[in-house]
Order: C-alpha cells, then sequence, then structure tokens
C-alpha cells in the first residue's frame, strides 16, 4: 500500500522588476500580505540574476527600466524560451504602447498610477492562469475564511452574512494581526486611496464586525482600540 502523503501546495512566486525602491517596497509588502513568496529586482540585470537562480510565476514588469528596458527584457525572455506571466507597469497610457506590451509577449498591462485593489485582482488572475493559486483559506478561532468565494464560515458550517467591505476589513486585520493599523493605514487599503471616507467610519464597521462574528469577553481573537492610532487584531494560539 502507497504511504506517501500529498505534499502542501507551493505558493505562487512573483518577481518585482521595478526602480523605483518606494514603489517596488510597498508592492512587495501588499504581495506578501496576499501570501505569495516575492523577490525584487530594481533592474532587468539583477532580475536576470534572480530568474536563473528558480523559476517565477509571474513577474511584474516596469516598462521605464536603467539600461534595459522592459520591453526589450521581455521580448528577450520569450526567445530565451521562458514561460512565466508578465504584467507590465507603465506611466505611457497611449494604445500603441500598450500594444507593444503584448507583442512582446506580456499577458496584461497597467498604466500608473494604478489602484492596488485593481492590481492585486490582476495578479491573482494571472497566477490562475500561470497554475497556481495563492492561499484561499485563513482560520482563526473557529472560523474560516475563504478568499476566493468572499465567505466567512464558523466551525458548525454556519456562514457568517458580511457585506463586501466588512469582509475586506476583517481580511484585512487578520493578514496584518498583531500589529497596531492606523485608520488611515486600513482606509486606504480597505476603501482605497482615491475614496474619501470620514476616518470614523472604521469605527462604525469595526463594531459591525464584532457584532456579527459574536464576539464577547471569552471569544479567541479579539480587536482592541489603539487610542489616536486605530486597531490591533489577535488571535490566540490553538
Amino acid at each position: 500500500m502507497n504511504t506517501a502523503t500529498s505534499s502542501p501546495p507551493s505558493r505562487p512566486a512573483i518577481l518585482i522588476v521595478e526602480d523605483d525602491a518606494h514603489l517596488r517596497v510597498g508592492l512587495r509588502d501588499n504581495l506578501l500580505d496576499e501570501g505569495y513568496l516575492v523577490a525584487e529586482a530594481p533592474s532587468t540585470r539583477d532580475a536576470e540574476r534572480l530568474l536563473q537562480e528558480r523559476a517565477f510565476d509571474l513577474l511584474i514588469l516596469d516598462v521605464m527600466l536603467p539600461g534595459e528596458d522592459g520591453y526589450s527584457f521581455c521580448r528577450r525572455l520569450r526567445t530565451q524560451g521562458n514561460k512565466s506571466m508578465v504584467l507590465m507597469l507603465t506611466a505611457r497610457s497611449l494604445e500603441d504602447d500598450i500594444l507593444k506590451g503584448f507583442e512582446v509577449g506580456a499577458q496584461d498591462y497597467l498604466t500608473k498610477p494604478y489602484r492596488l485593489r485593481e492590481l492585486l485582482a490582476r495578479v491573482r488572475a494571472l497566477v490562475r492562469r500561470s497554475g497556481t493559486a495563492p492561499p484561499e483559506q485563513l482560520g482563526f478561532s473557529g472560523f474560516t475564511l475563504d478568499l476566493g468565494r468572499r465567505q466567512v464560515s464558523r466551525a458548525d458550517g454556519s456562514v457568517v452574512e458580511l457585506t463586501r467591505t466588512e469582509f475586506d476589513l476583517l481580511a484585512f486585520l487578520l493578514r496584518h494581526r498583531d500589529r497596531a493599523l492606523p485608520r488611515g493605514e486600513i482606509l486606504d487599503a480597505v476603501w482605497g486611496r482615491d475614496v474619501v471616507v470620514d476616518p470614523r467610519t472604521v469605527d462604525n464597521f469595526v463594531s459591525s464586525l464584532k457584532k456579527k462574528l459574536g464576539w464577547t469577553s471569552t471569544s479567541g481573537f479579539s480587536i482592541h482600540t489603539i487610542r489616536g492610532v486605530g486597531y490591533r487584531m489577535e488571535v490566540a494560539s490553538s
């Protein structure tokens, strides 16, 4: 009898090629929060070295890079047989520029400045096309957060009815558990940078979320108010 057990699925690997350190680090941190394996490179030369060391499911490739630009690099990768999905980022929005990205072998193209939620959605779609997928479920204190189905269920299988914003807020707090999160950071991540919302809106949504999850002082999780800052979610060890 075969007693071998299957190994857990590997996490999708993403390589960010971006010369702007601020943008690169911010994007790296957000992708890490989403559960991906992430490497970064400020130039195509550094990216090529990383590509020689391992395969990546997705390349997020800036067009305007020092030395070799993103178009040339993508074309060269394709001639070398590299099959990684490519999402190109650029400030150029002319149709000819976008078409050029597809002609050199990119699968998607996003213009700067981009909305983080849109970029993450495109990343998820591309890694699914590559044959891998990010972690789909997060568990805490008898609850299961299913990211793919956007559903929260209790241990008995019953579903917690949450609005879209409540779900996004819970996912964000859970991914950043044990960290004090300023209201402004929560607003940017959940509501979006372009949406003007009263910072106290977060308080109302946290209160609603706790009520729907049936939180009490004996629950295995807590969402603490950090006075003058925001919130911190804590989950008891199982």
